[in-house]
């Protein structure tokens, strides 16, 4: 399976440490193993999944598409206003 990132997504990784970059490829891994792990959305995020899980104590959400080939990392951040920056992102 092929990973594809997006910019907003590389961004966010490149400021995280080494230690929460690790939980980041720990929950990536699951994602690989089991594509249907996260939620899928409704109405403008269509196809798209968001995966709920914790660097340190605070949670994170991580946003994707997959298809039978391939894995698309859309966005990662906290909670406050995610999706409503993803939904600005998709447009």
């Amino acid at each position: 399976m092929k990973i594809f990132q997006s910019r907003s997504f590389a961004q966010k990784v490149k400021k995280l440490s080494k230690a929460e970059k690790t939980t980041l490829d720990t929950e990536i891994k699951k994602i690989i193993a089991e594509p249907e792990v996260g939620i899928e959305k409704k109405g403008d995020l269509r196809e798209v999944f968001v995966h709920k899980f914790k660097i340190k104590s605070a949670q994170h959400l991580l946003a994707y598409r997959f298809t039978k080939t391939a894995l698309e990392l859309i966005m990662l951040g906290p909670h406050e206003n995610y999706y409503r920056d993803l939904k600005k992102y998709l447009k």
